[in-house]
């Protein structure tokens, strides 16, 4: 693949090595407000950019019939006209809020779990993630969609940061040092607790995420997530 990556932080640099050990060639690294793109050569998009850059990044590729996967969080209100601009050039998207394979096994598990504690009403799920304090946003995007798939499957209507109402969930957003990222979801009651978590070693799992999403996308139209990339529909 010819991958143009949007955003050369700590993880552009990351899916750059590692593509090139898998013989893809990375053929532009672009910088916030750059428009002088030859889209021509390019076979797919990554953005790892920030949360100010990431919807403009998605409508340039997609209006140059570029397909592009993005990682960057913090942009979401604008999702739906994302879709919106994918459906209508007929182009290919993927957004994930973590492309670690691991991150979105746990994320069925997350709601496999949510279903069987649905009826269960002696226990409170609270949540807890912990990042490198280098991230801008809080709490992760990762722990959004933990948080959307318990209310997907439960009665609870929403999270909260501070002071979660009755039916709410409490996510704690830790920064500390480099992690590249931890998160917990519990389950307690009075007499006892149920606890998933994920914890992630390095960047490497995200930035293999990601190549593996851009080997998927290249050639298909519309709108996906990982649960196509990783056959879990």
């Amino acid at each position: 693949m010819k991958i143009a990556l949007f955003g050369y932080g700590k993880m552009g640099k990351m899916i750059e090595e590692l593509a090139t050990k898998k013989n893809h060639t990375i053929i532009a690294k672009i910088n916030a407000d750059q428009t002088d793109i030859d889209f021509s050569n390019i076979d797919v998009a990554i953005d790892f950019s920030q949360p100010s850059a990431a919807f403009n990044n998605i409508k340039l590729c997609l209006e140059n019939n570029t397909p592009i996967i993005s990682g960057t969080t913090g942009w979401l209100d604008k999702y739906d006209d994302a879709v919106a601009l994918c459906n209508e050039n007929n182009g290919g998207f993927i957004y994930a809020s973590n492309f670690s394979l691991g991150v979105n096994l746990f994320f069925e598990l997350n709601e496999y779990l949510a279903k069987m504690m649905t009826n269960l009403r002696d226990y409170n799920v609270s949540m807890e993630e912990i990042h490198h304090t280098q991230k801008l946003d809080a709490p992760s995007g990762t722990a959004i969609t933990l948080a959307e798939g318990v209310i997907k499957n439960t009665s609870y209507t929403g999270w909260s940061l501070e002071n979660p109402k009755e039916h709410e969930i409490k996510i704690n957003a830790v920064r500390e040092g480099q992690v590249p990222g931890t998160h917990i979801v519990d389950y307690k009651s009075d007499v006892d607790s149920i606890e998933i978590k994920h914890t992630a070693d390095n960047r490497e799992g995200f930035a293999l995420g990601a190549i593996a999403a851009a080997e998927w996308l290249i050639g298909k139209h519309g709108v996906f997530n990982m649960k196509d990339v990783l056959h879990l529909r």
